[in-house]
């Protein structure tokens, strides 16, 4: 999303979905921040996707970052017309982050990687798939994958996409306190962490259910 932010054509839209999902939220994890969020957005999902489609947002790109697991009670087929690219990353990587805001209750279904498995086969055989990105590829080489995707978008390449000014950002959700302090920290694309990472028995447990679908995918990232 940062790195989307730093073009000129383009606006970001962060996590609409986010109020939506926490009234329906299947699990029981808790967010921080939930009353926030549902103040600041409207809360039917409906509604928030008609917006979607239908707002002027003045650029001739717009980047709405999406969760998968948001998408509950809601039918993907508003996703087909638009330009869609999965951002996947190892599960156990995920749930390190995840778990530093929420420990315990955390299911498969909250970090979303089940949801997205069944998301790319249904973008995939819809042909409105365009791109996978790998989160560690994407540290390893932000250049490289960066204009390999703007390819894959059809927009020109911009190195400005590289880098950012650090701290908070205009178009953060209200959840950015509790969920961005590192991306607010960095002022661009930091090299993955080569470190040996532990979980909690249960969260290892969630990131193993998860690998197979993570495997899957990574076959096909840029």
């Amino acid at each position: 999303m940062y790195a989307f932010a730093q073009r000129g054509d383009t606006t970001v839209v962060d996590e609409p979905l986010y109020a939506h999902y926490l009234t329906h939220q299947p699990t029981e994890a808790h967010h921080p921040g939930r009353e926030a969020v549902l103040a600041a957005q409207e809360n039917d999902g409906a509604k928030v996707v008609d917006t979607l489609r239908e707002h002027d947002y003045g650029t001739e790109n717009v980047v709405f970052k999406q969760m998968t697991h948001h998408l509950v009670n809601l039918e993907p087929d508003f996703l087909y017309p638009m330009t869609n690219v999965l951002l996947i990353r190892d599960p156990h990587e995920i749930l390190a982050s995840f778990g530093k805001v929420i420990e315990r209750g955390v299911t498969a279904e909250d970090v979303g990687l089940p949801q997205q498995g069944e998301l790319f086969n249904r973008l995939t055989v819809t042909g409105s798939l365009s791109a996978v990105v790998d989160a560690g590829r994407l540290l390893d080489d932000p250049a490289g994958v960066i204009e390999r995707l703007c390819r894959r978008l059809d927009i020109d390449y911009d190195p400005a996409m590289l880098q950012w000014e650090a701290g908070p950002k205009p178009y953060d959700g209200v959840w950015a306190e509790h969920w961005y302090a590192g991306v607010h920290q960095s002022t661009g694309f930091e090299p993955r962490p080569r470190k040996v990472i532990e979980l909690s028995p249960a969260l290892a447990a969630v990131a193993d259910q998860c690998s197979p679908i993570y495997q899957r995918l990574l076959k096909h990232a840029l």
